[in-house]
């Protein structure tokens, strides 16, 4: 089982999942790894943030500030702040 803890921000829209809670701290190897385990945490948050195995198309994920293209993938090597930054509409 993986050791390293990451922060883990909620966007607010997912809240209500939560109970208001806005950050975690979860252990995982990768961001897909951390999901799995807010699901546990948090039911139906996971089918908020992915869809057929990935990250949402209307979703970025940002490790320590930076948006990564490697969705689930994306490996945790070192504890990390994990942002899940919903796309802003308007225009």
């Amino acid at each position: 089982m993986p050791g390293v803890e990451h922060e883990v921000w909620i966007p607010a829209l997912h809240r209500d999942l939560t109970g208001g809670v806005e950050s975690v701290r979860i252990a995982g190897d990768t961001v897909g790894e951390v999901i799995t385990r807010l699901e546990r945490l948090y039911p139906g948050i996971e089918a908020r943030l992915c869809d057929e195995g990935r990250i949402r198309p209307y979703i970025s994920v940002a490790v320590n500030g930076e948006i990564t293209r490697r969705g689930l993938r994306q490996r945790l090597a070192a504890p990390s702040e994990i942002h899940f930054v919903p796309a802003l509409g308007g225009g």
